[in-house]
């Protein structure tokens, strides 16, 4: 259609979770394709093994880049 351009988003997902129960900390690995526990000099964030994670990804988080 004349007049209308071709507009296209880009989505950018999250690198990081924190577990809103027990404080583990997730990391995204490209390498792996799989979320990893993170690190904080040498020990691991793990938090709680038997926690049913509530990550704090929610509906505040925008996967939308801005247009430039």
């Amino acid at each position: 259609m004349p007049g209308f351009g071709t507009r296209m988003a880009t989505v950018v997902p999250p690198s990081k979770r924190e577990c809103e129960r027990c404080g583990r900390v997730d990391v995204w690995d490209d390498e792996r394709m799989n979320w990893t526990i993170a690190e904080d000099d040498g020990e691991k964030l793990a938090g709680d093994p038997q926690c049913l994670h509530e990550w704090d990804i929610n509906g505040s988080y925008n996967p939308l880049e801005p247009d430039e």
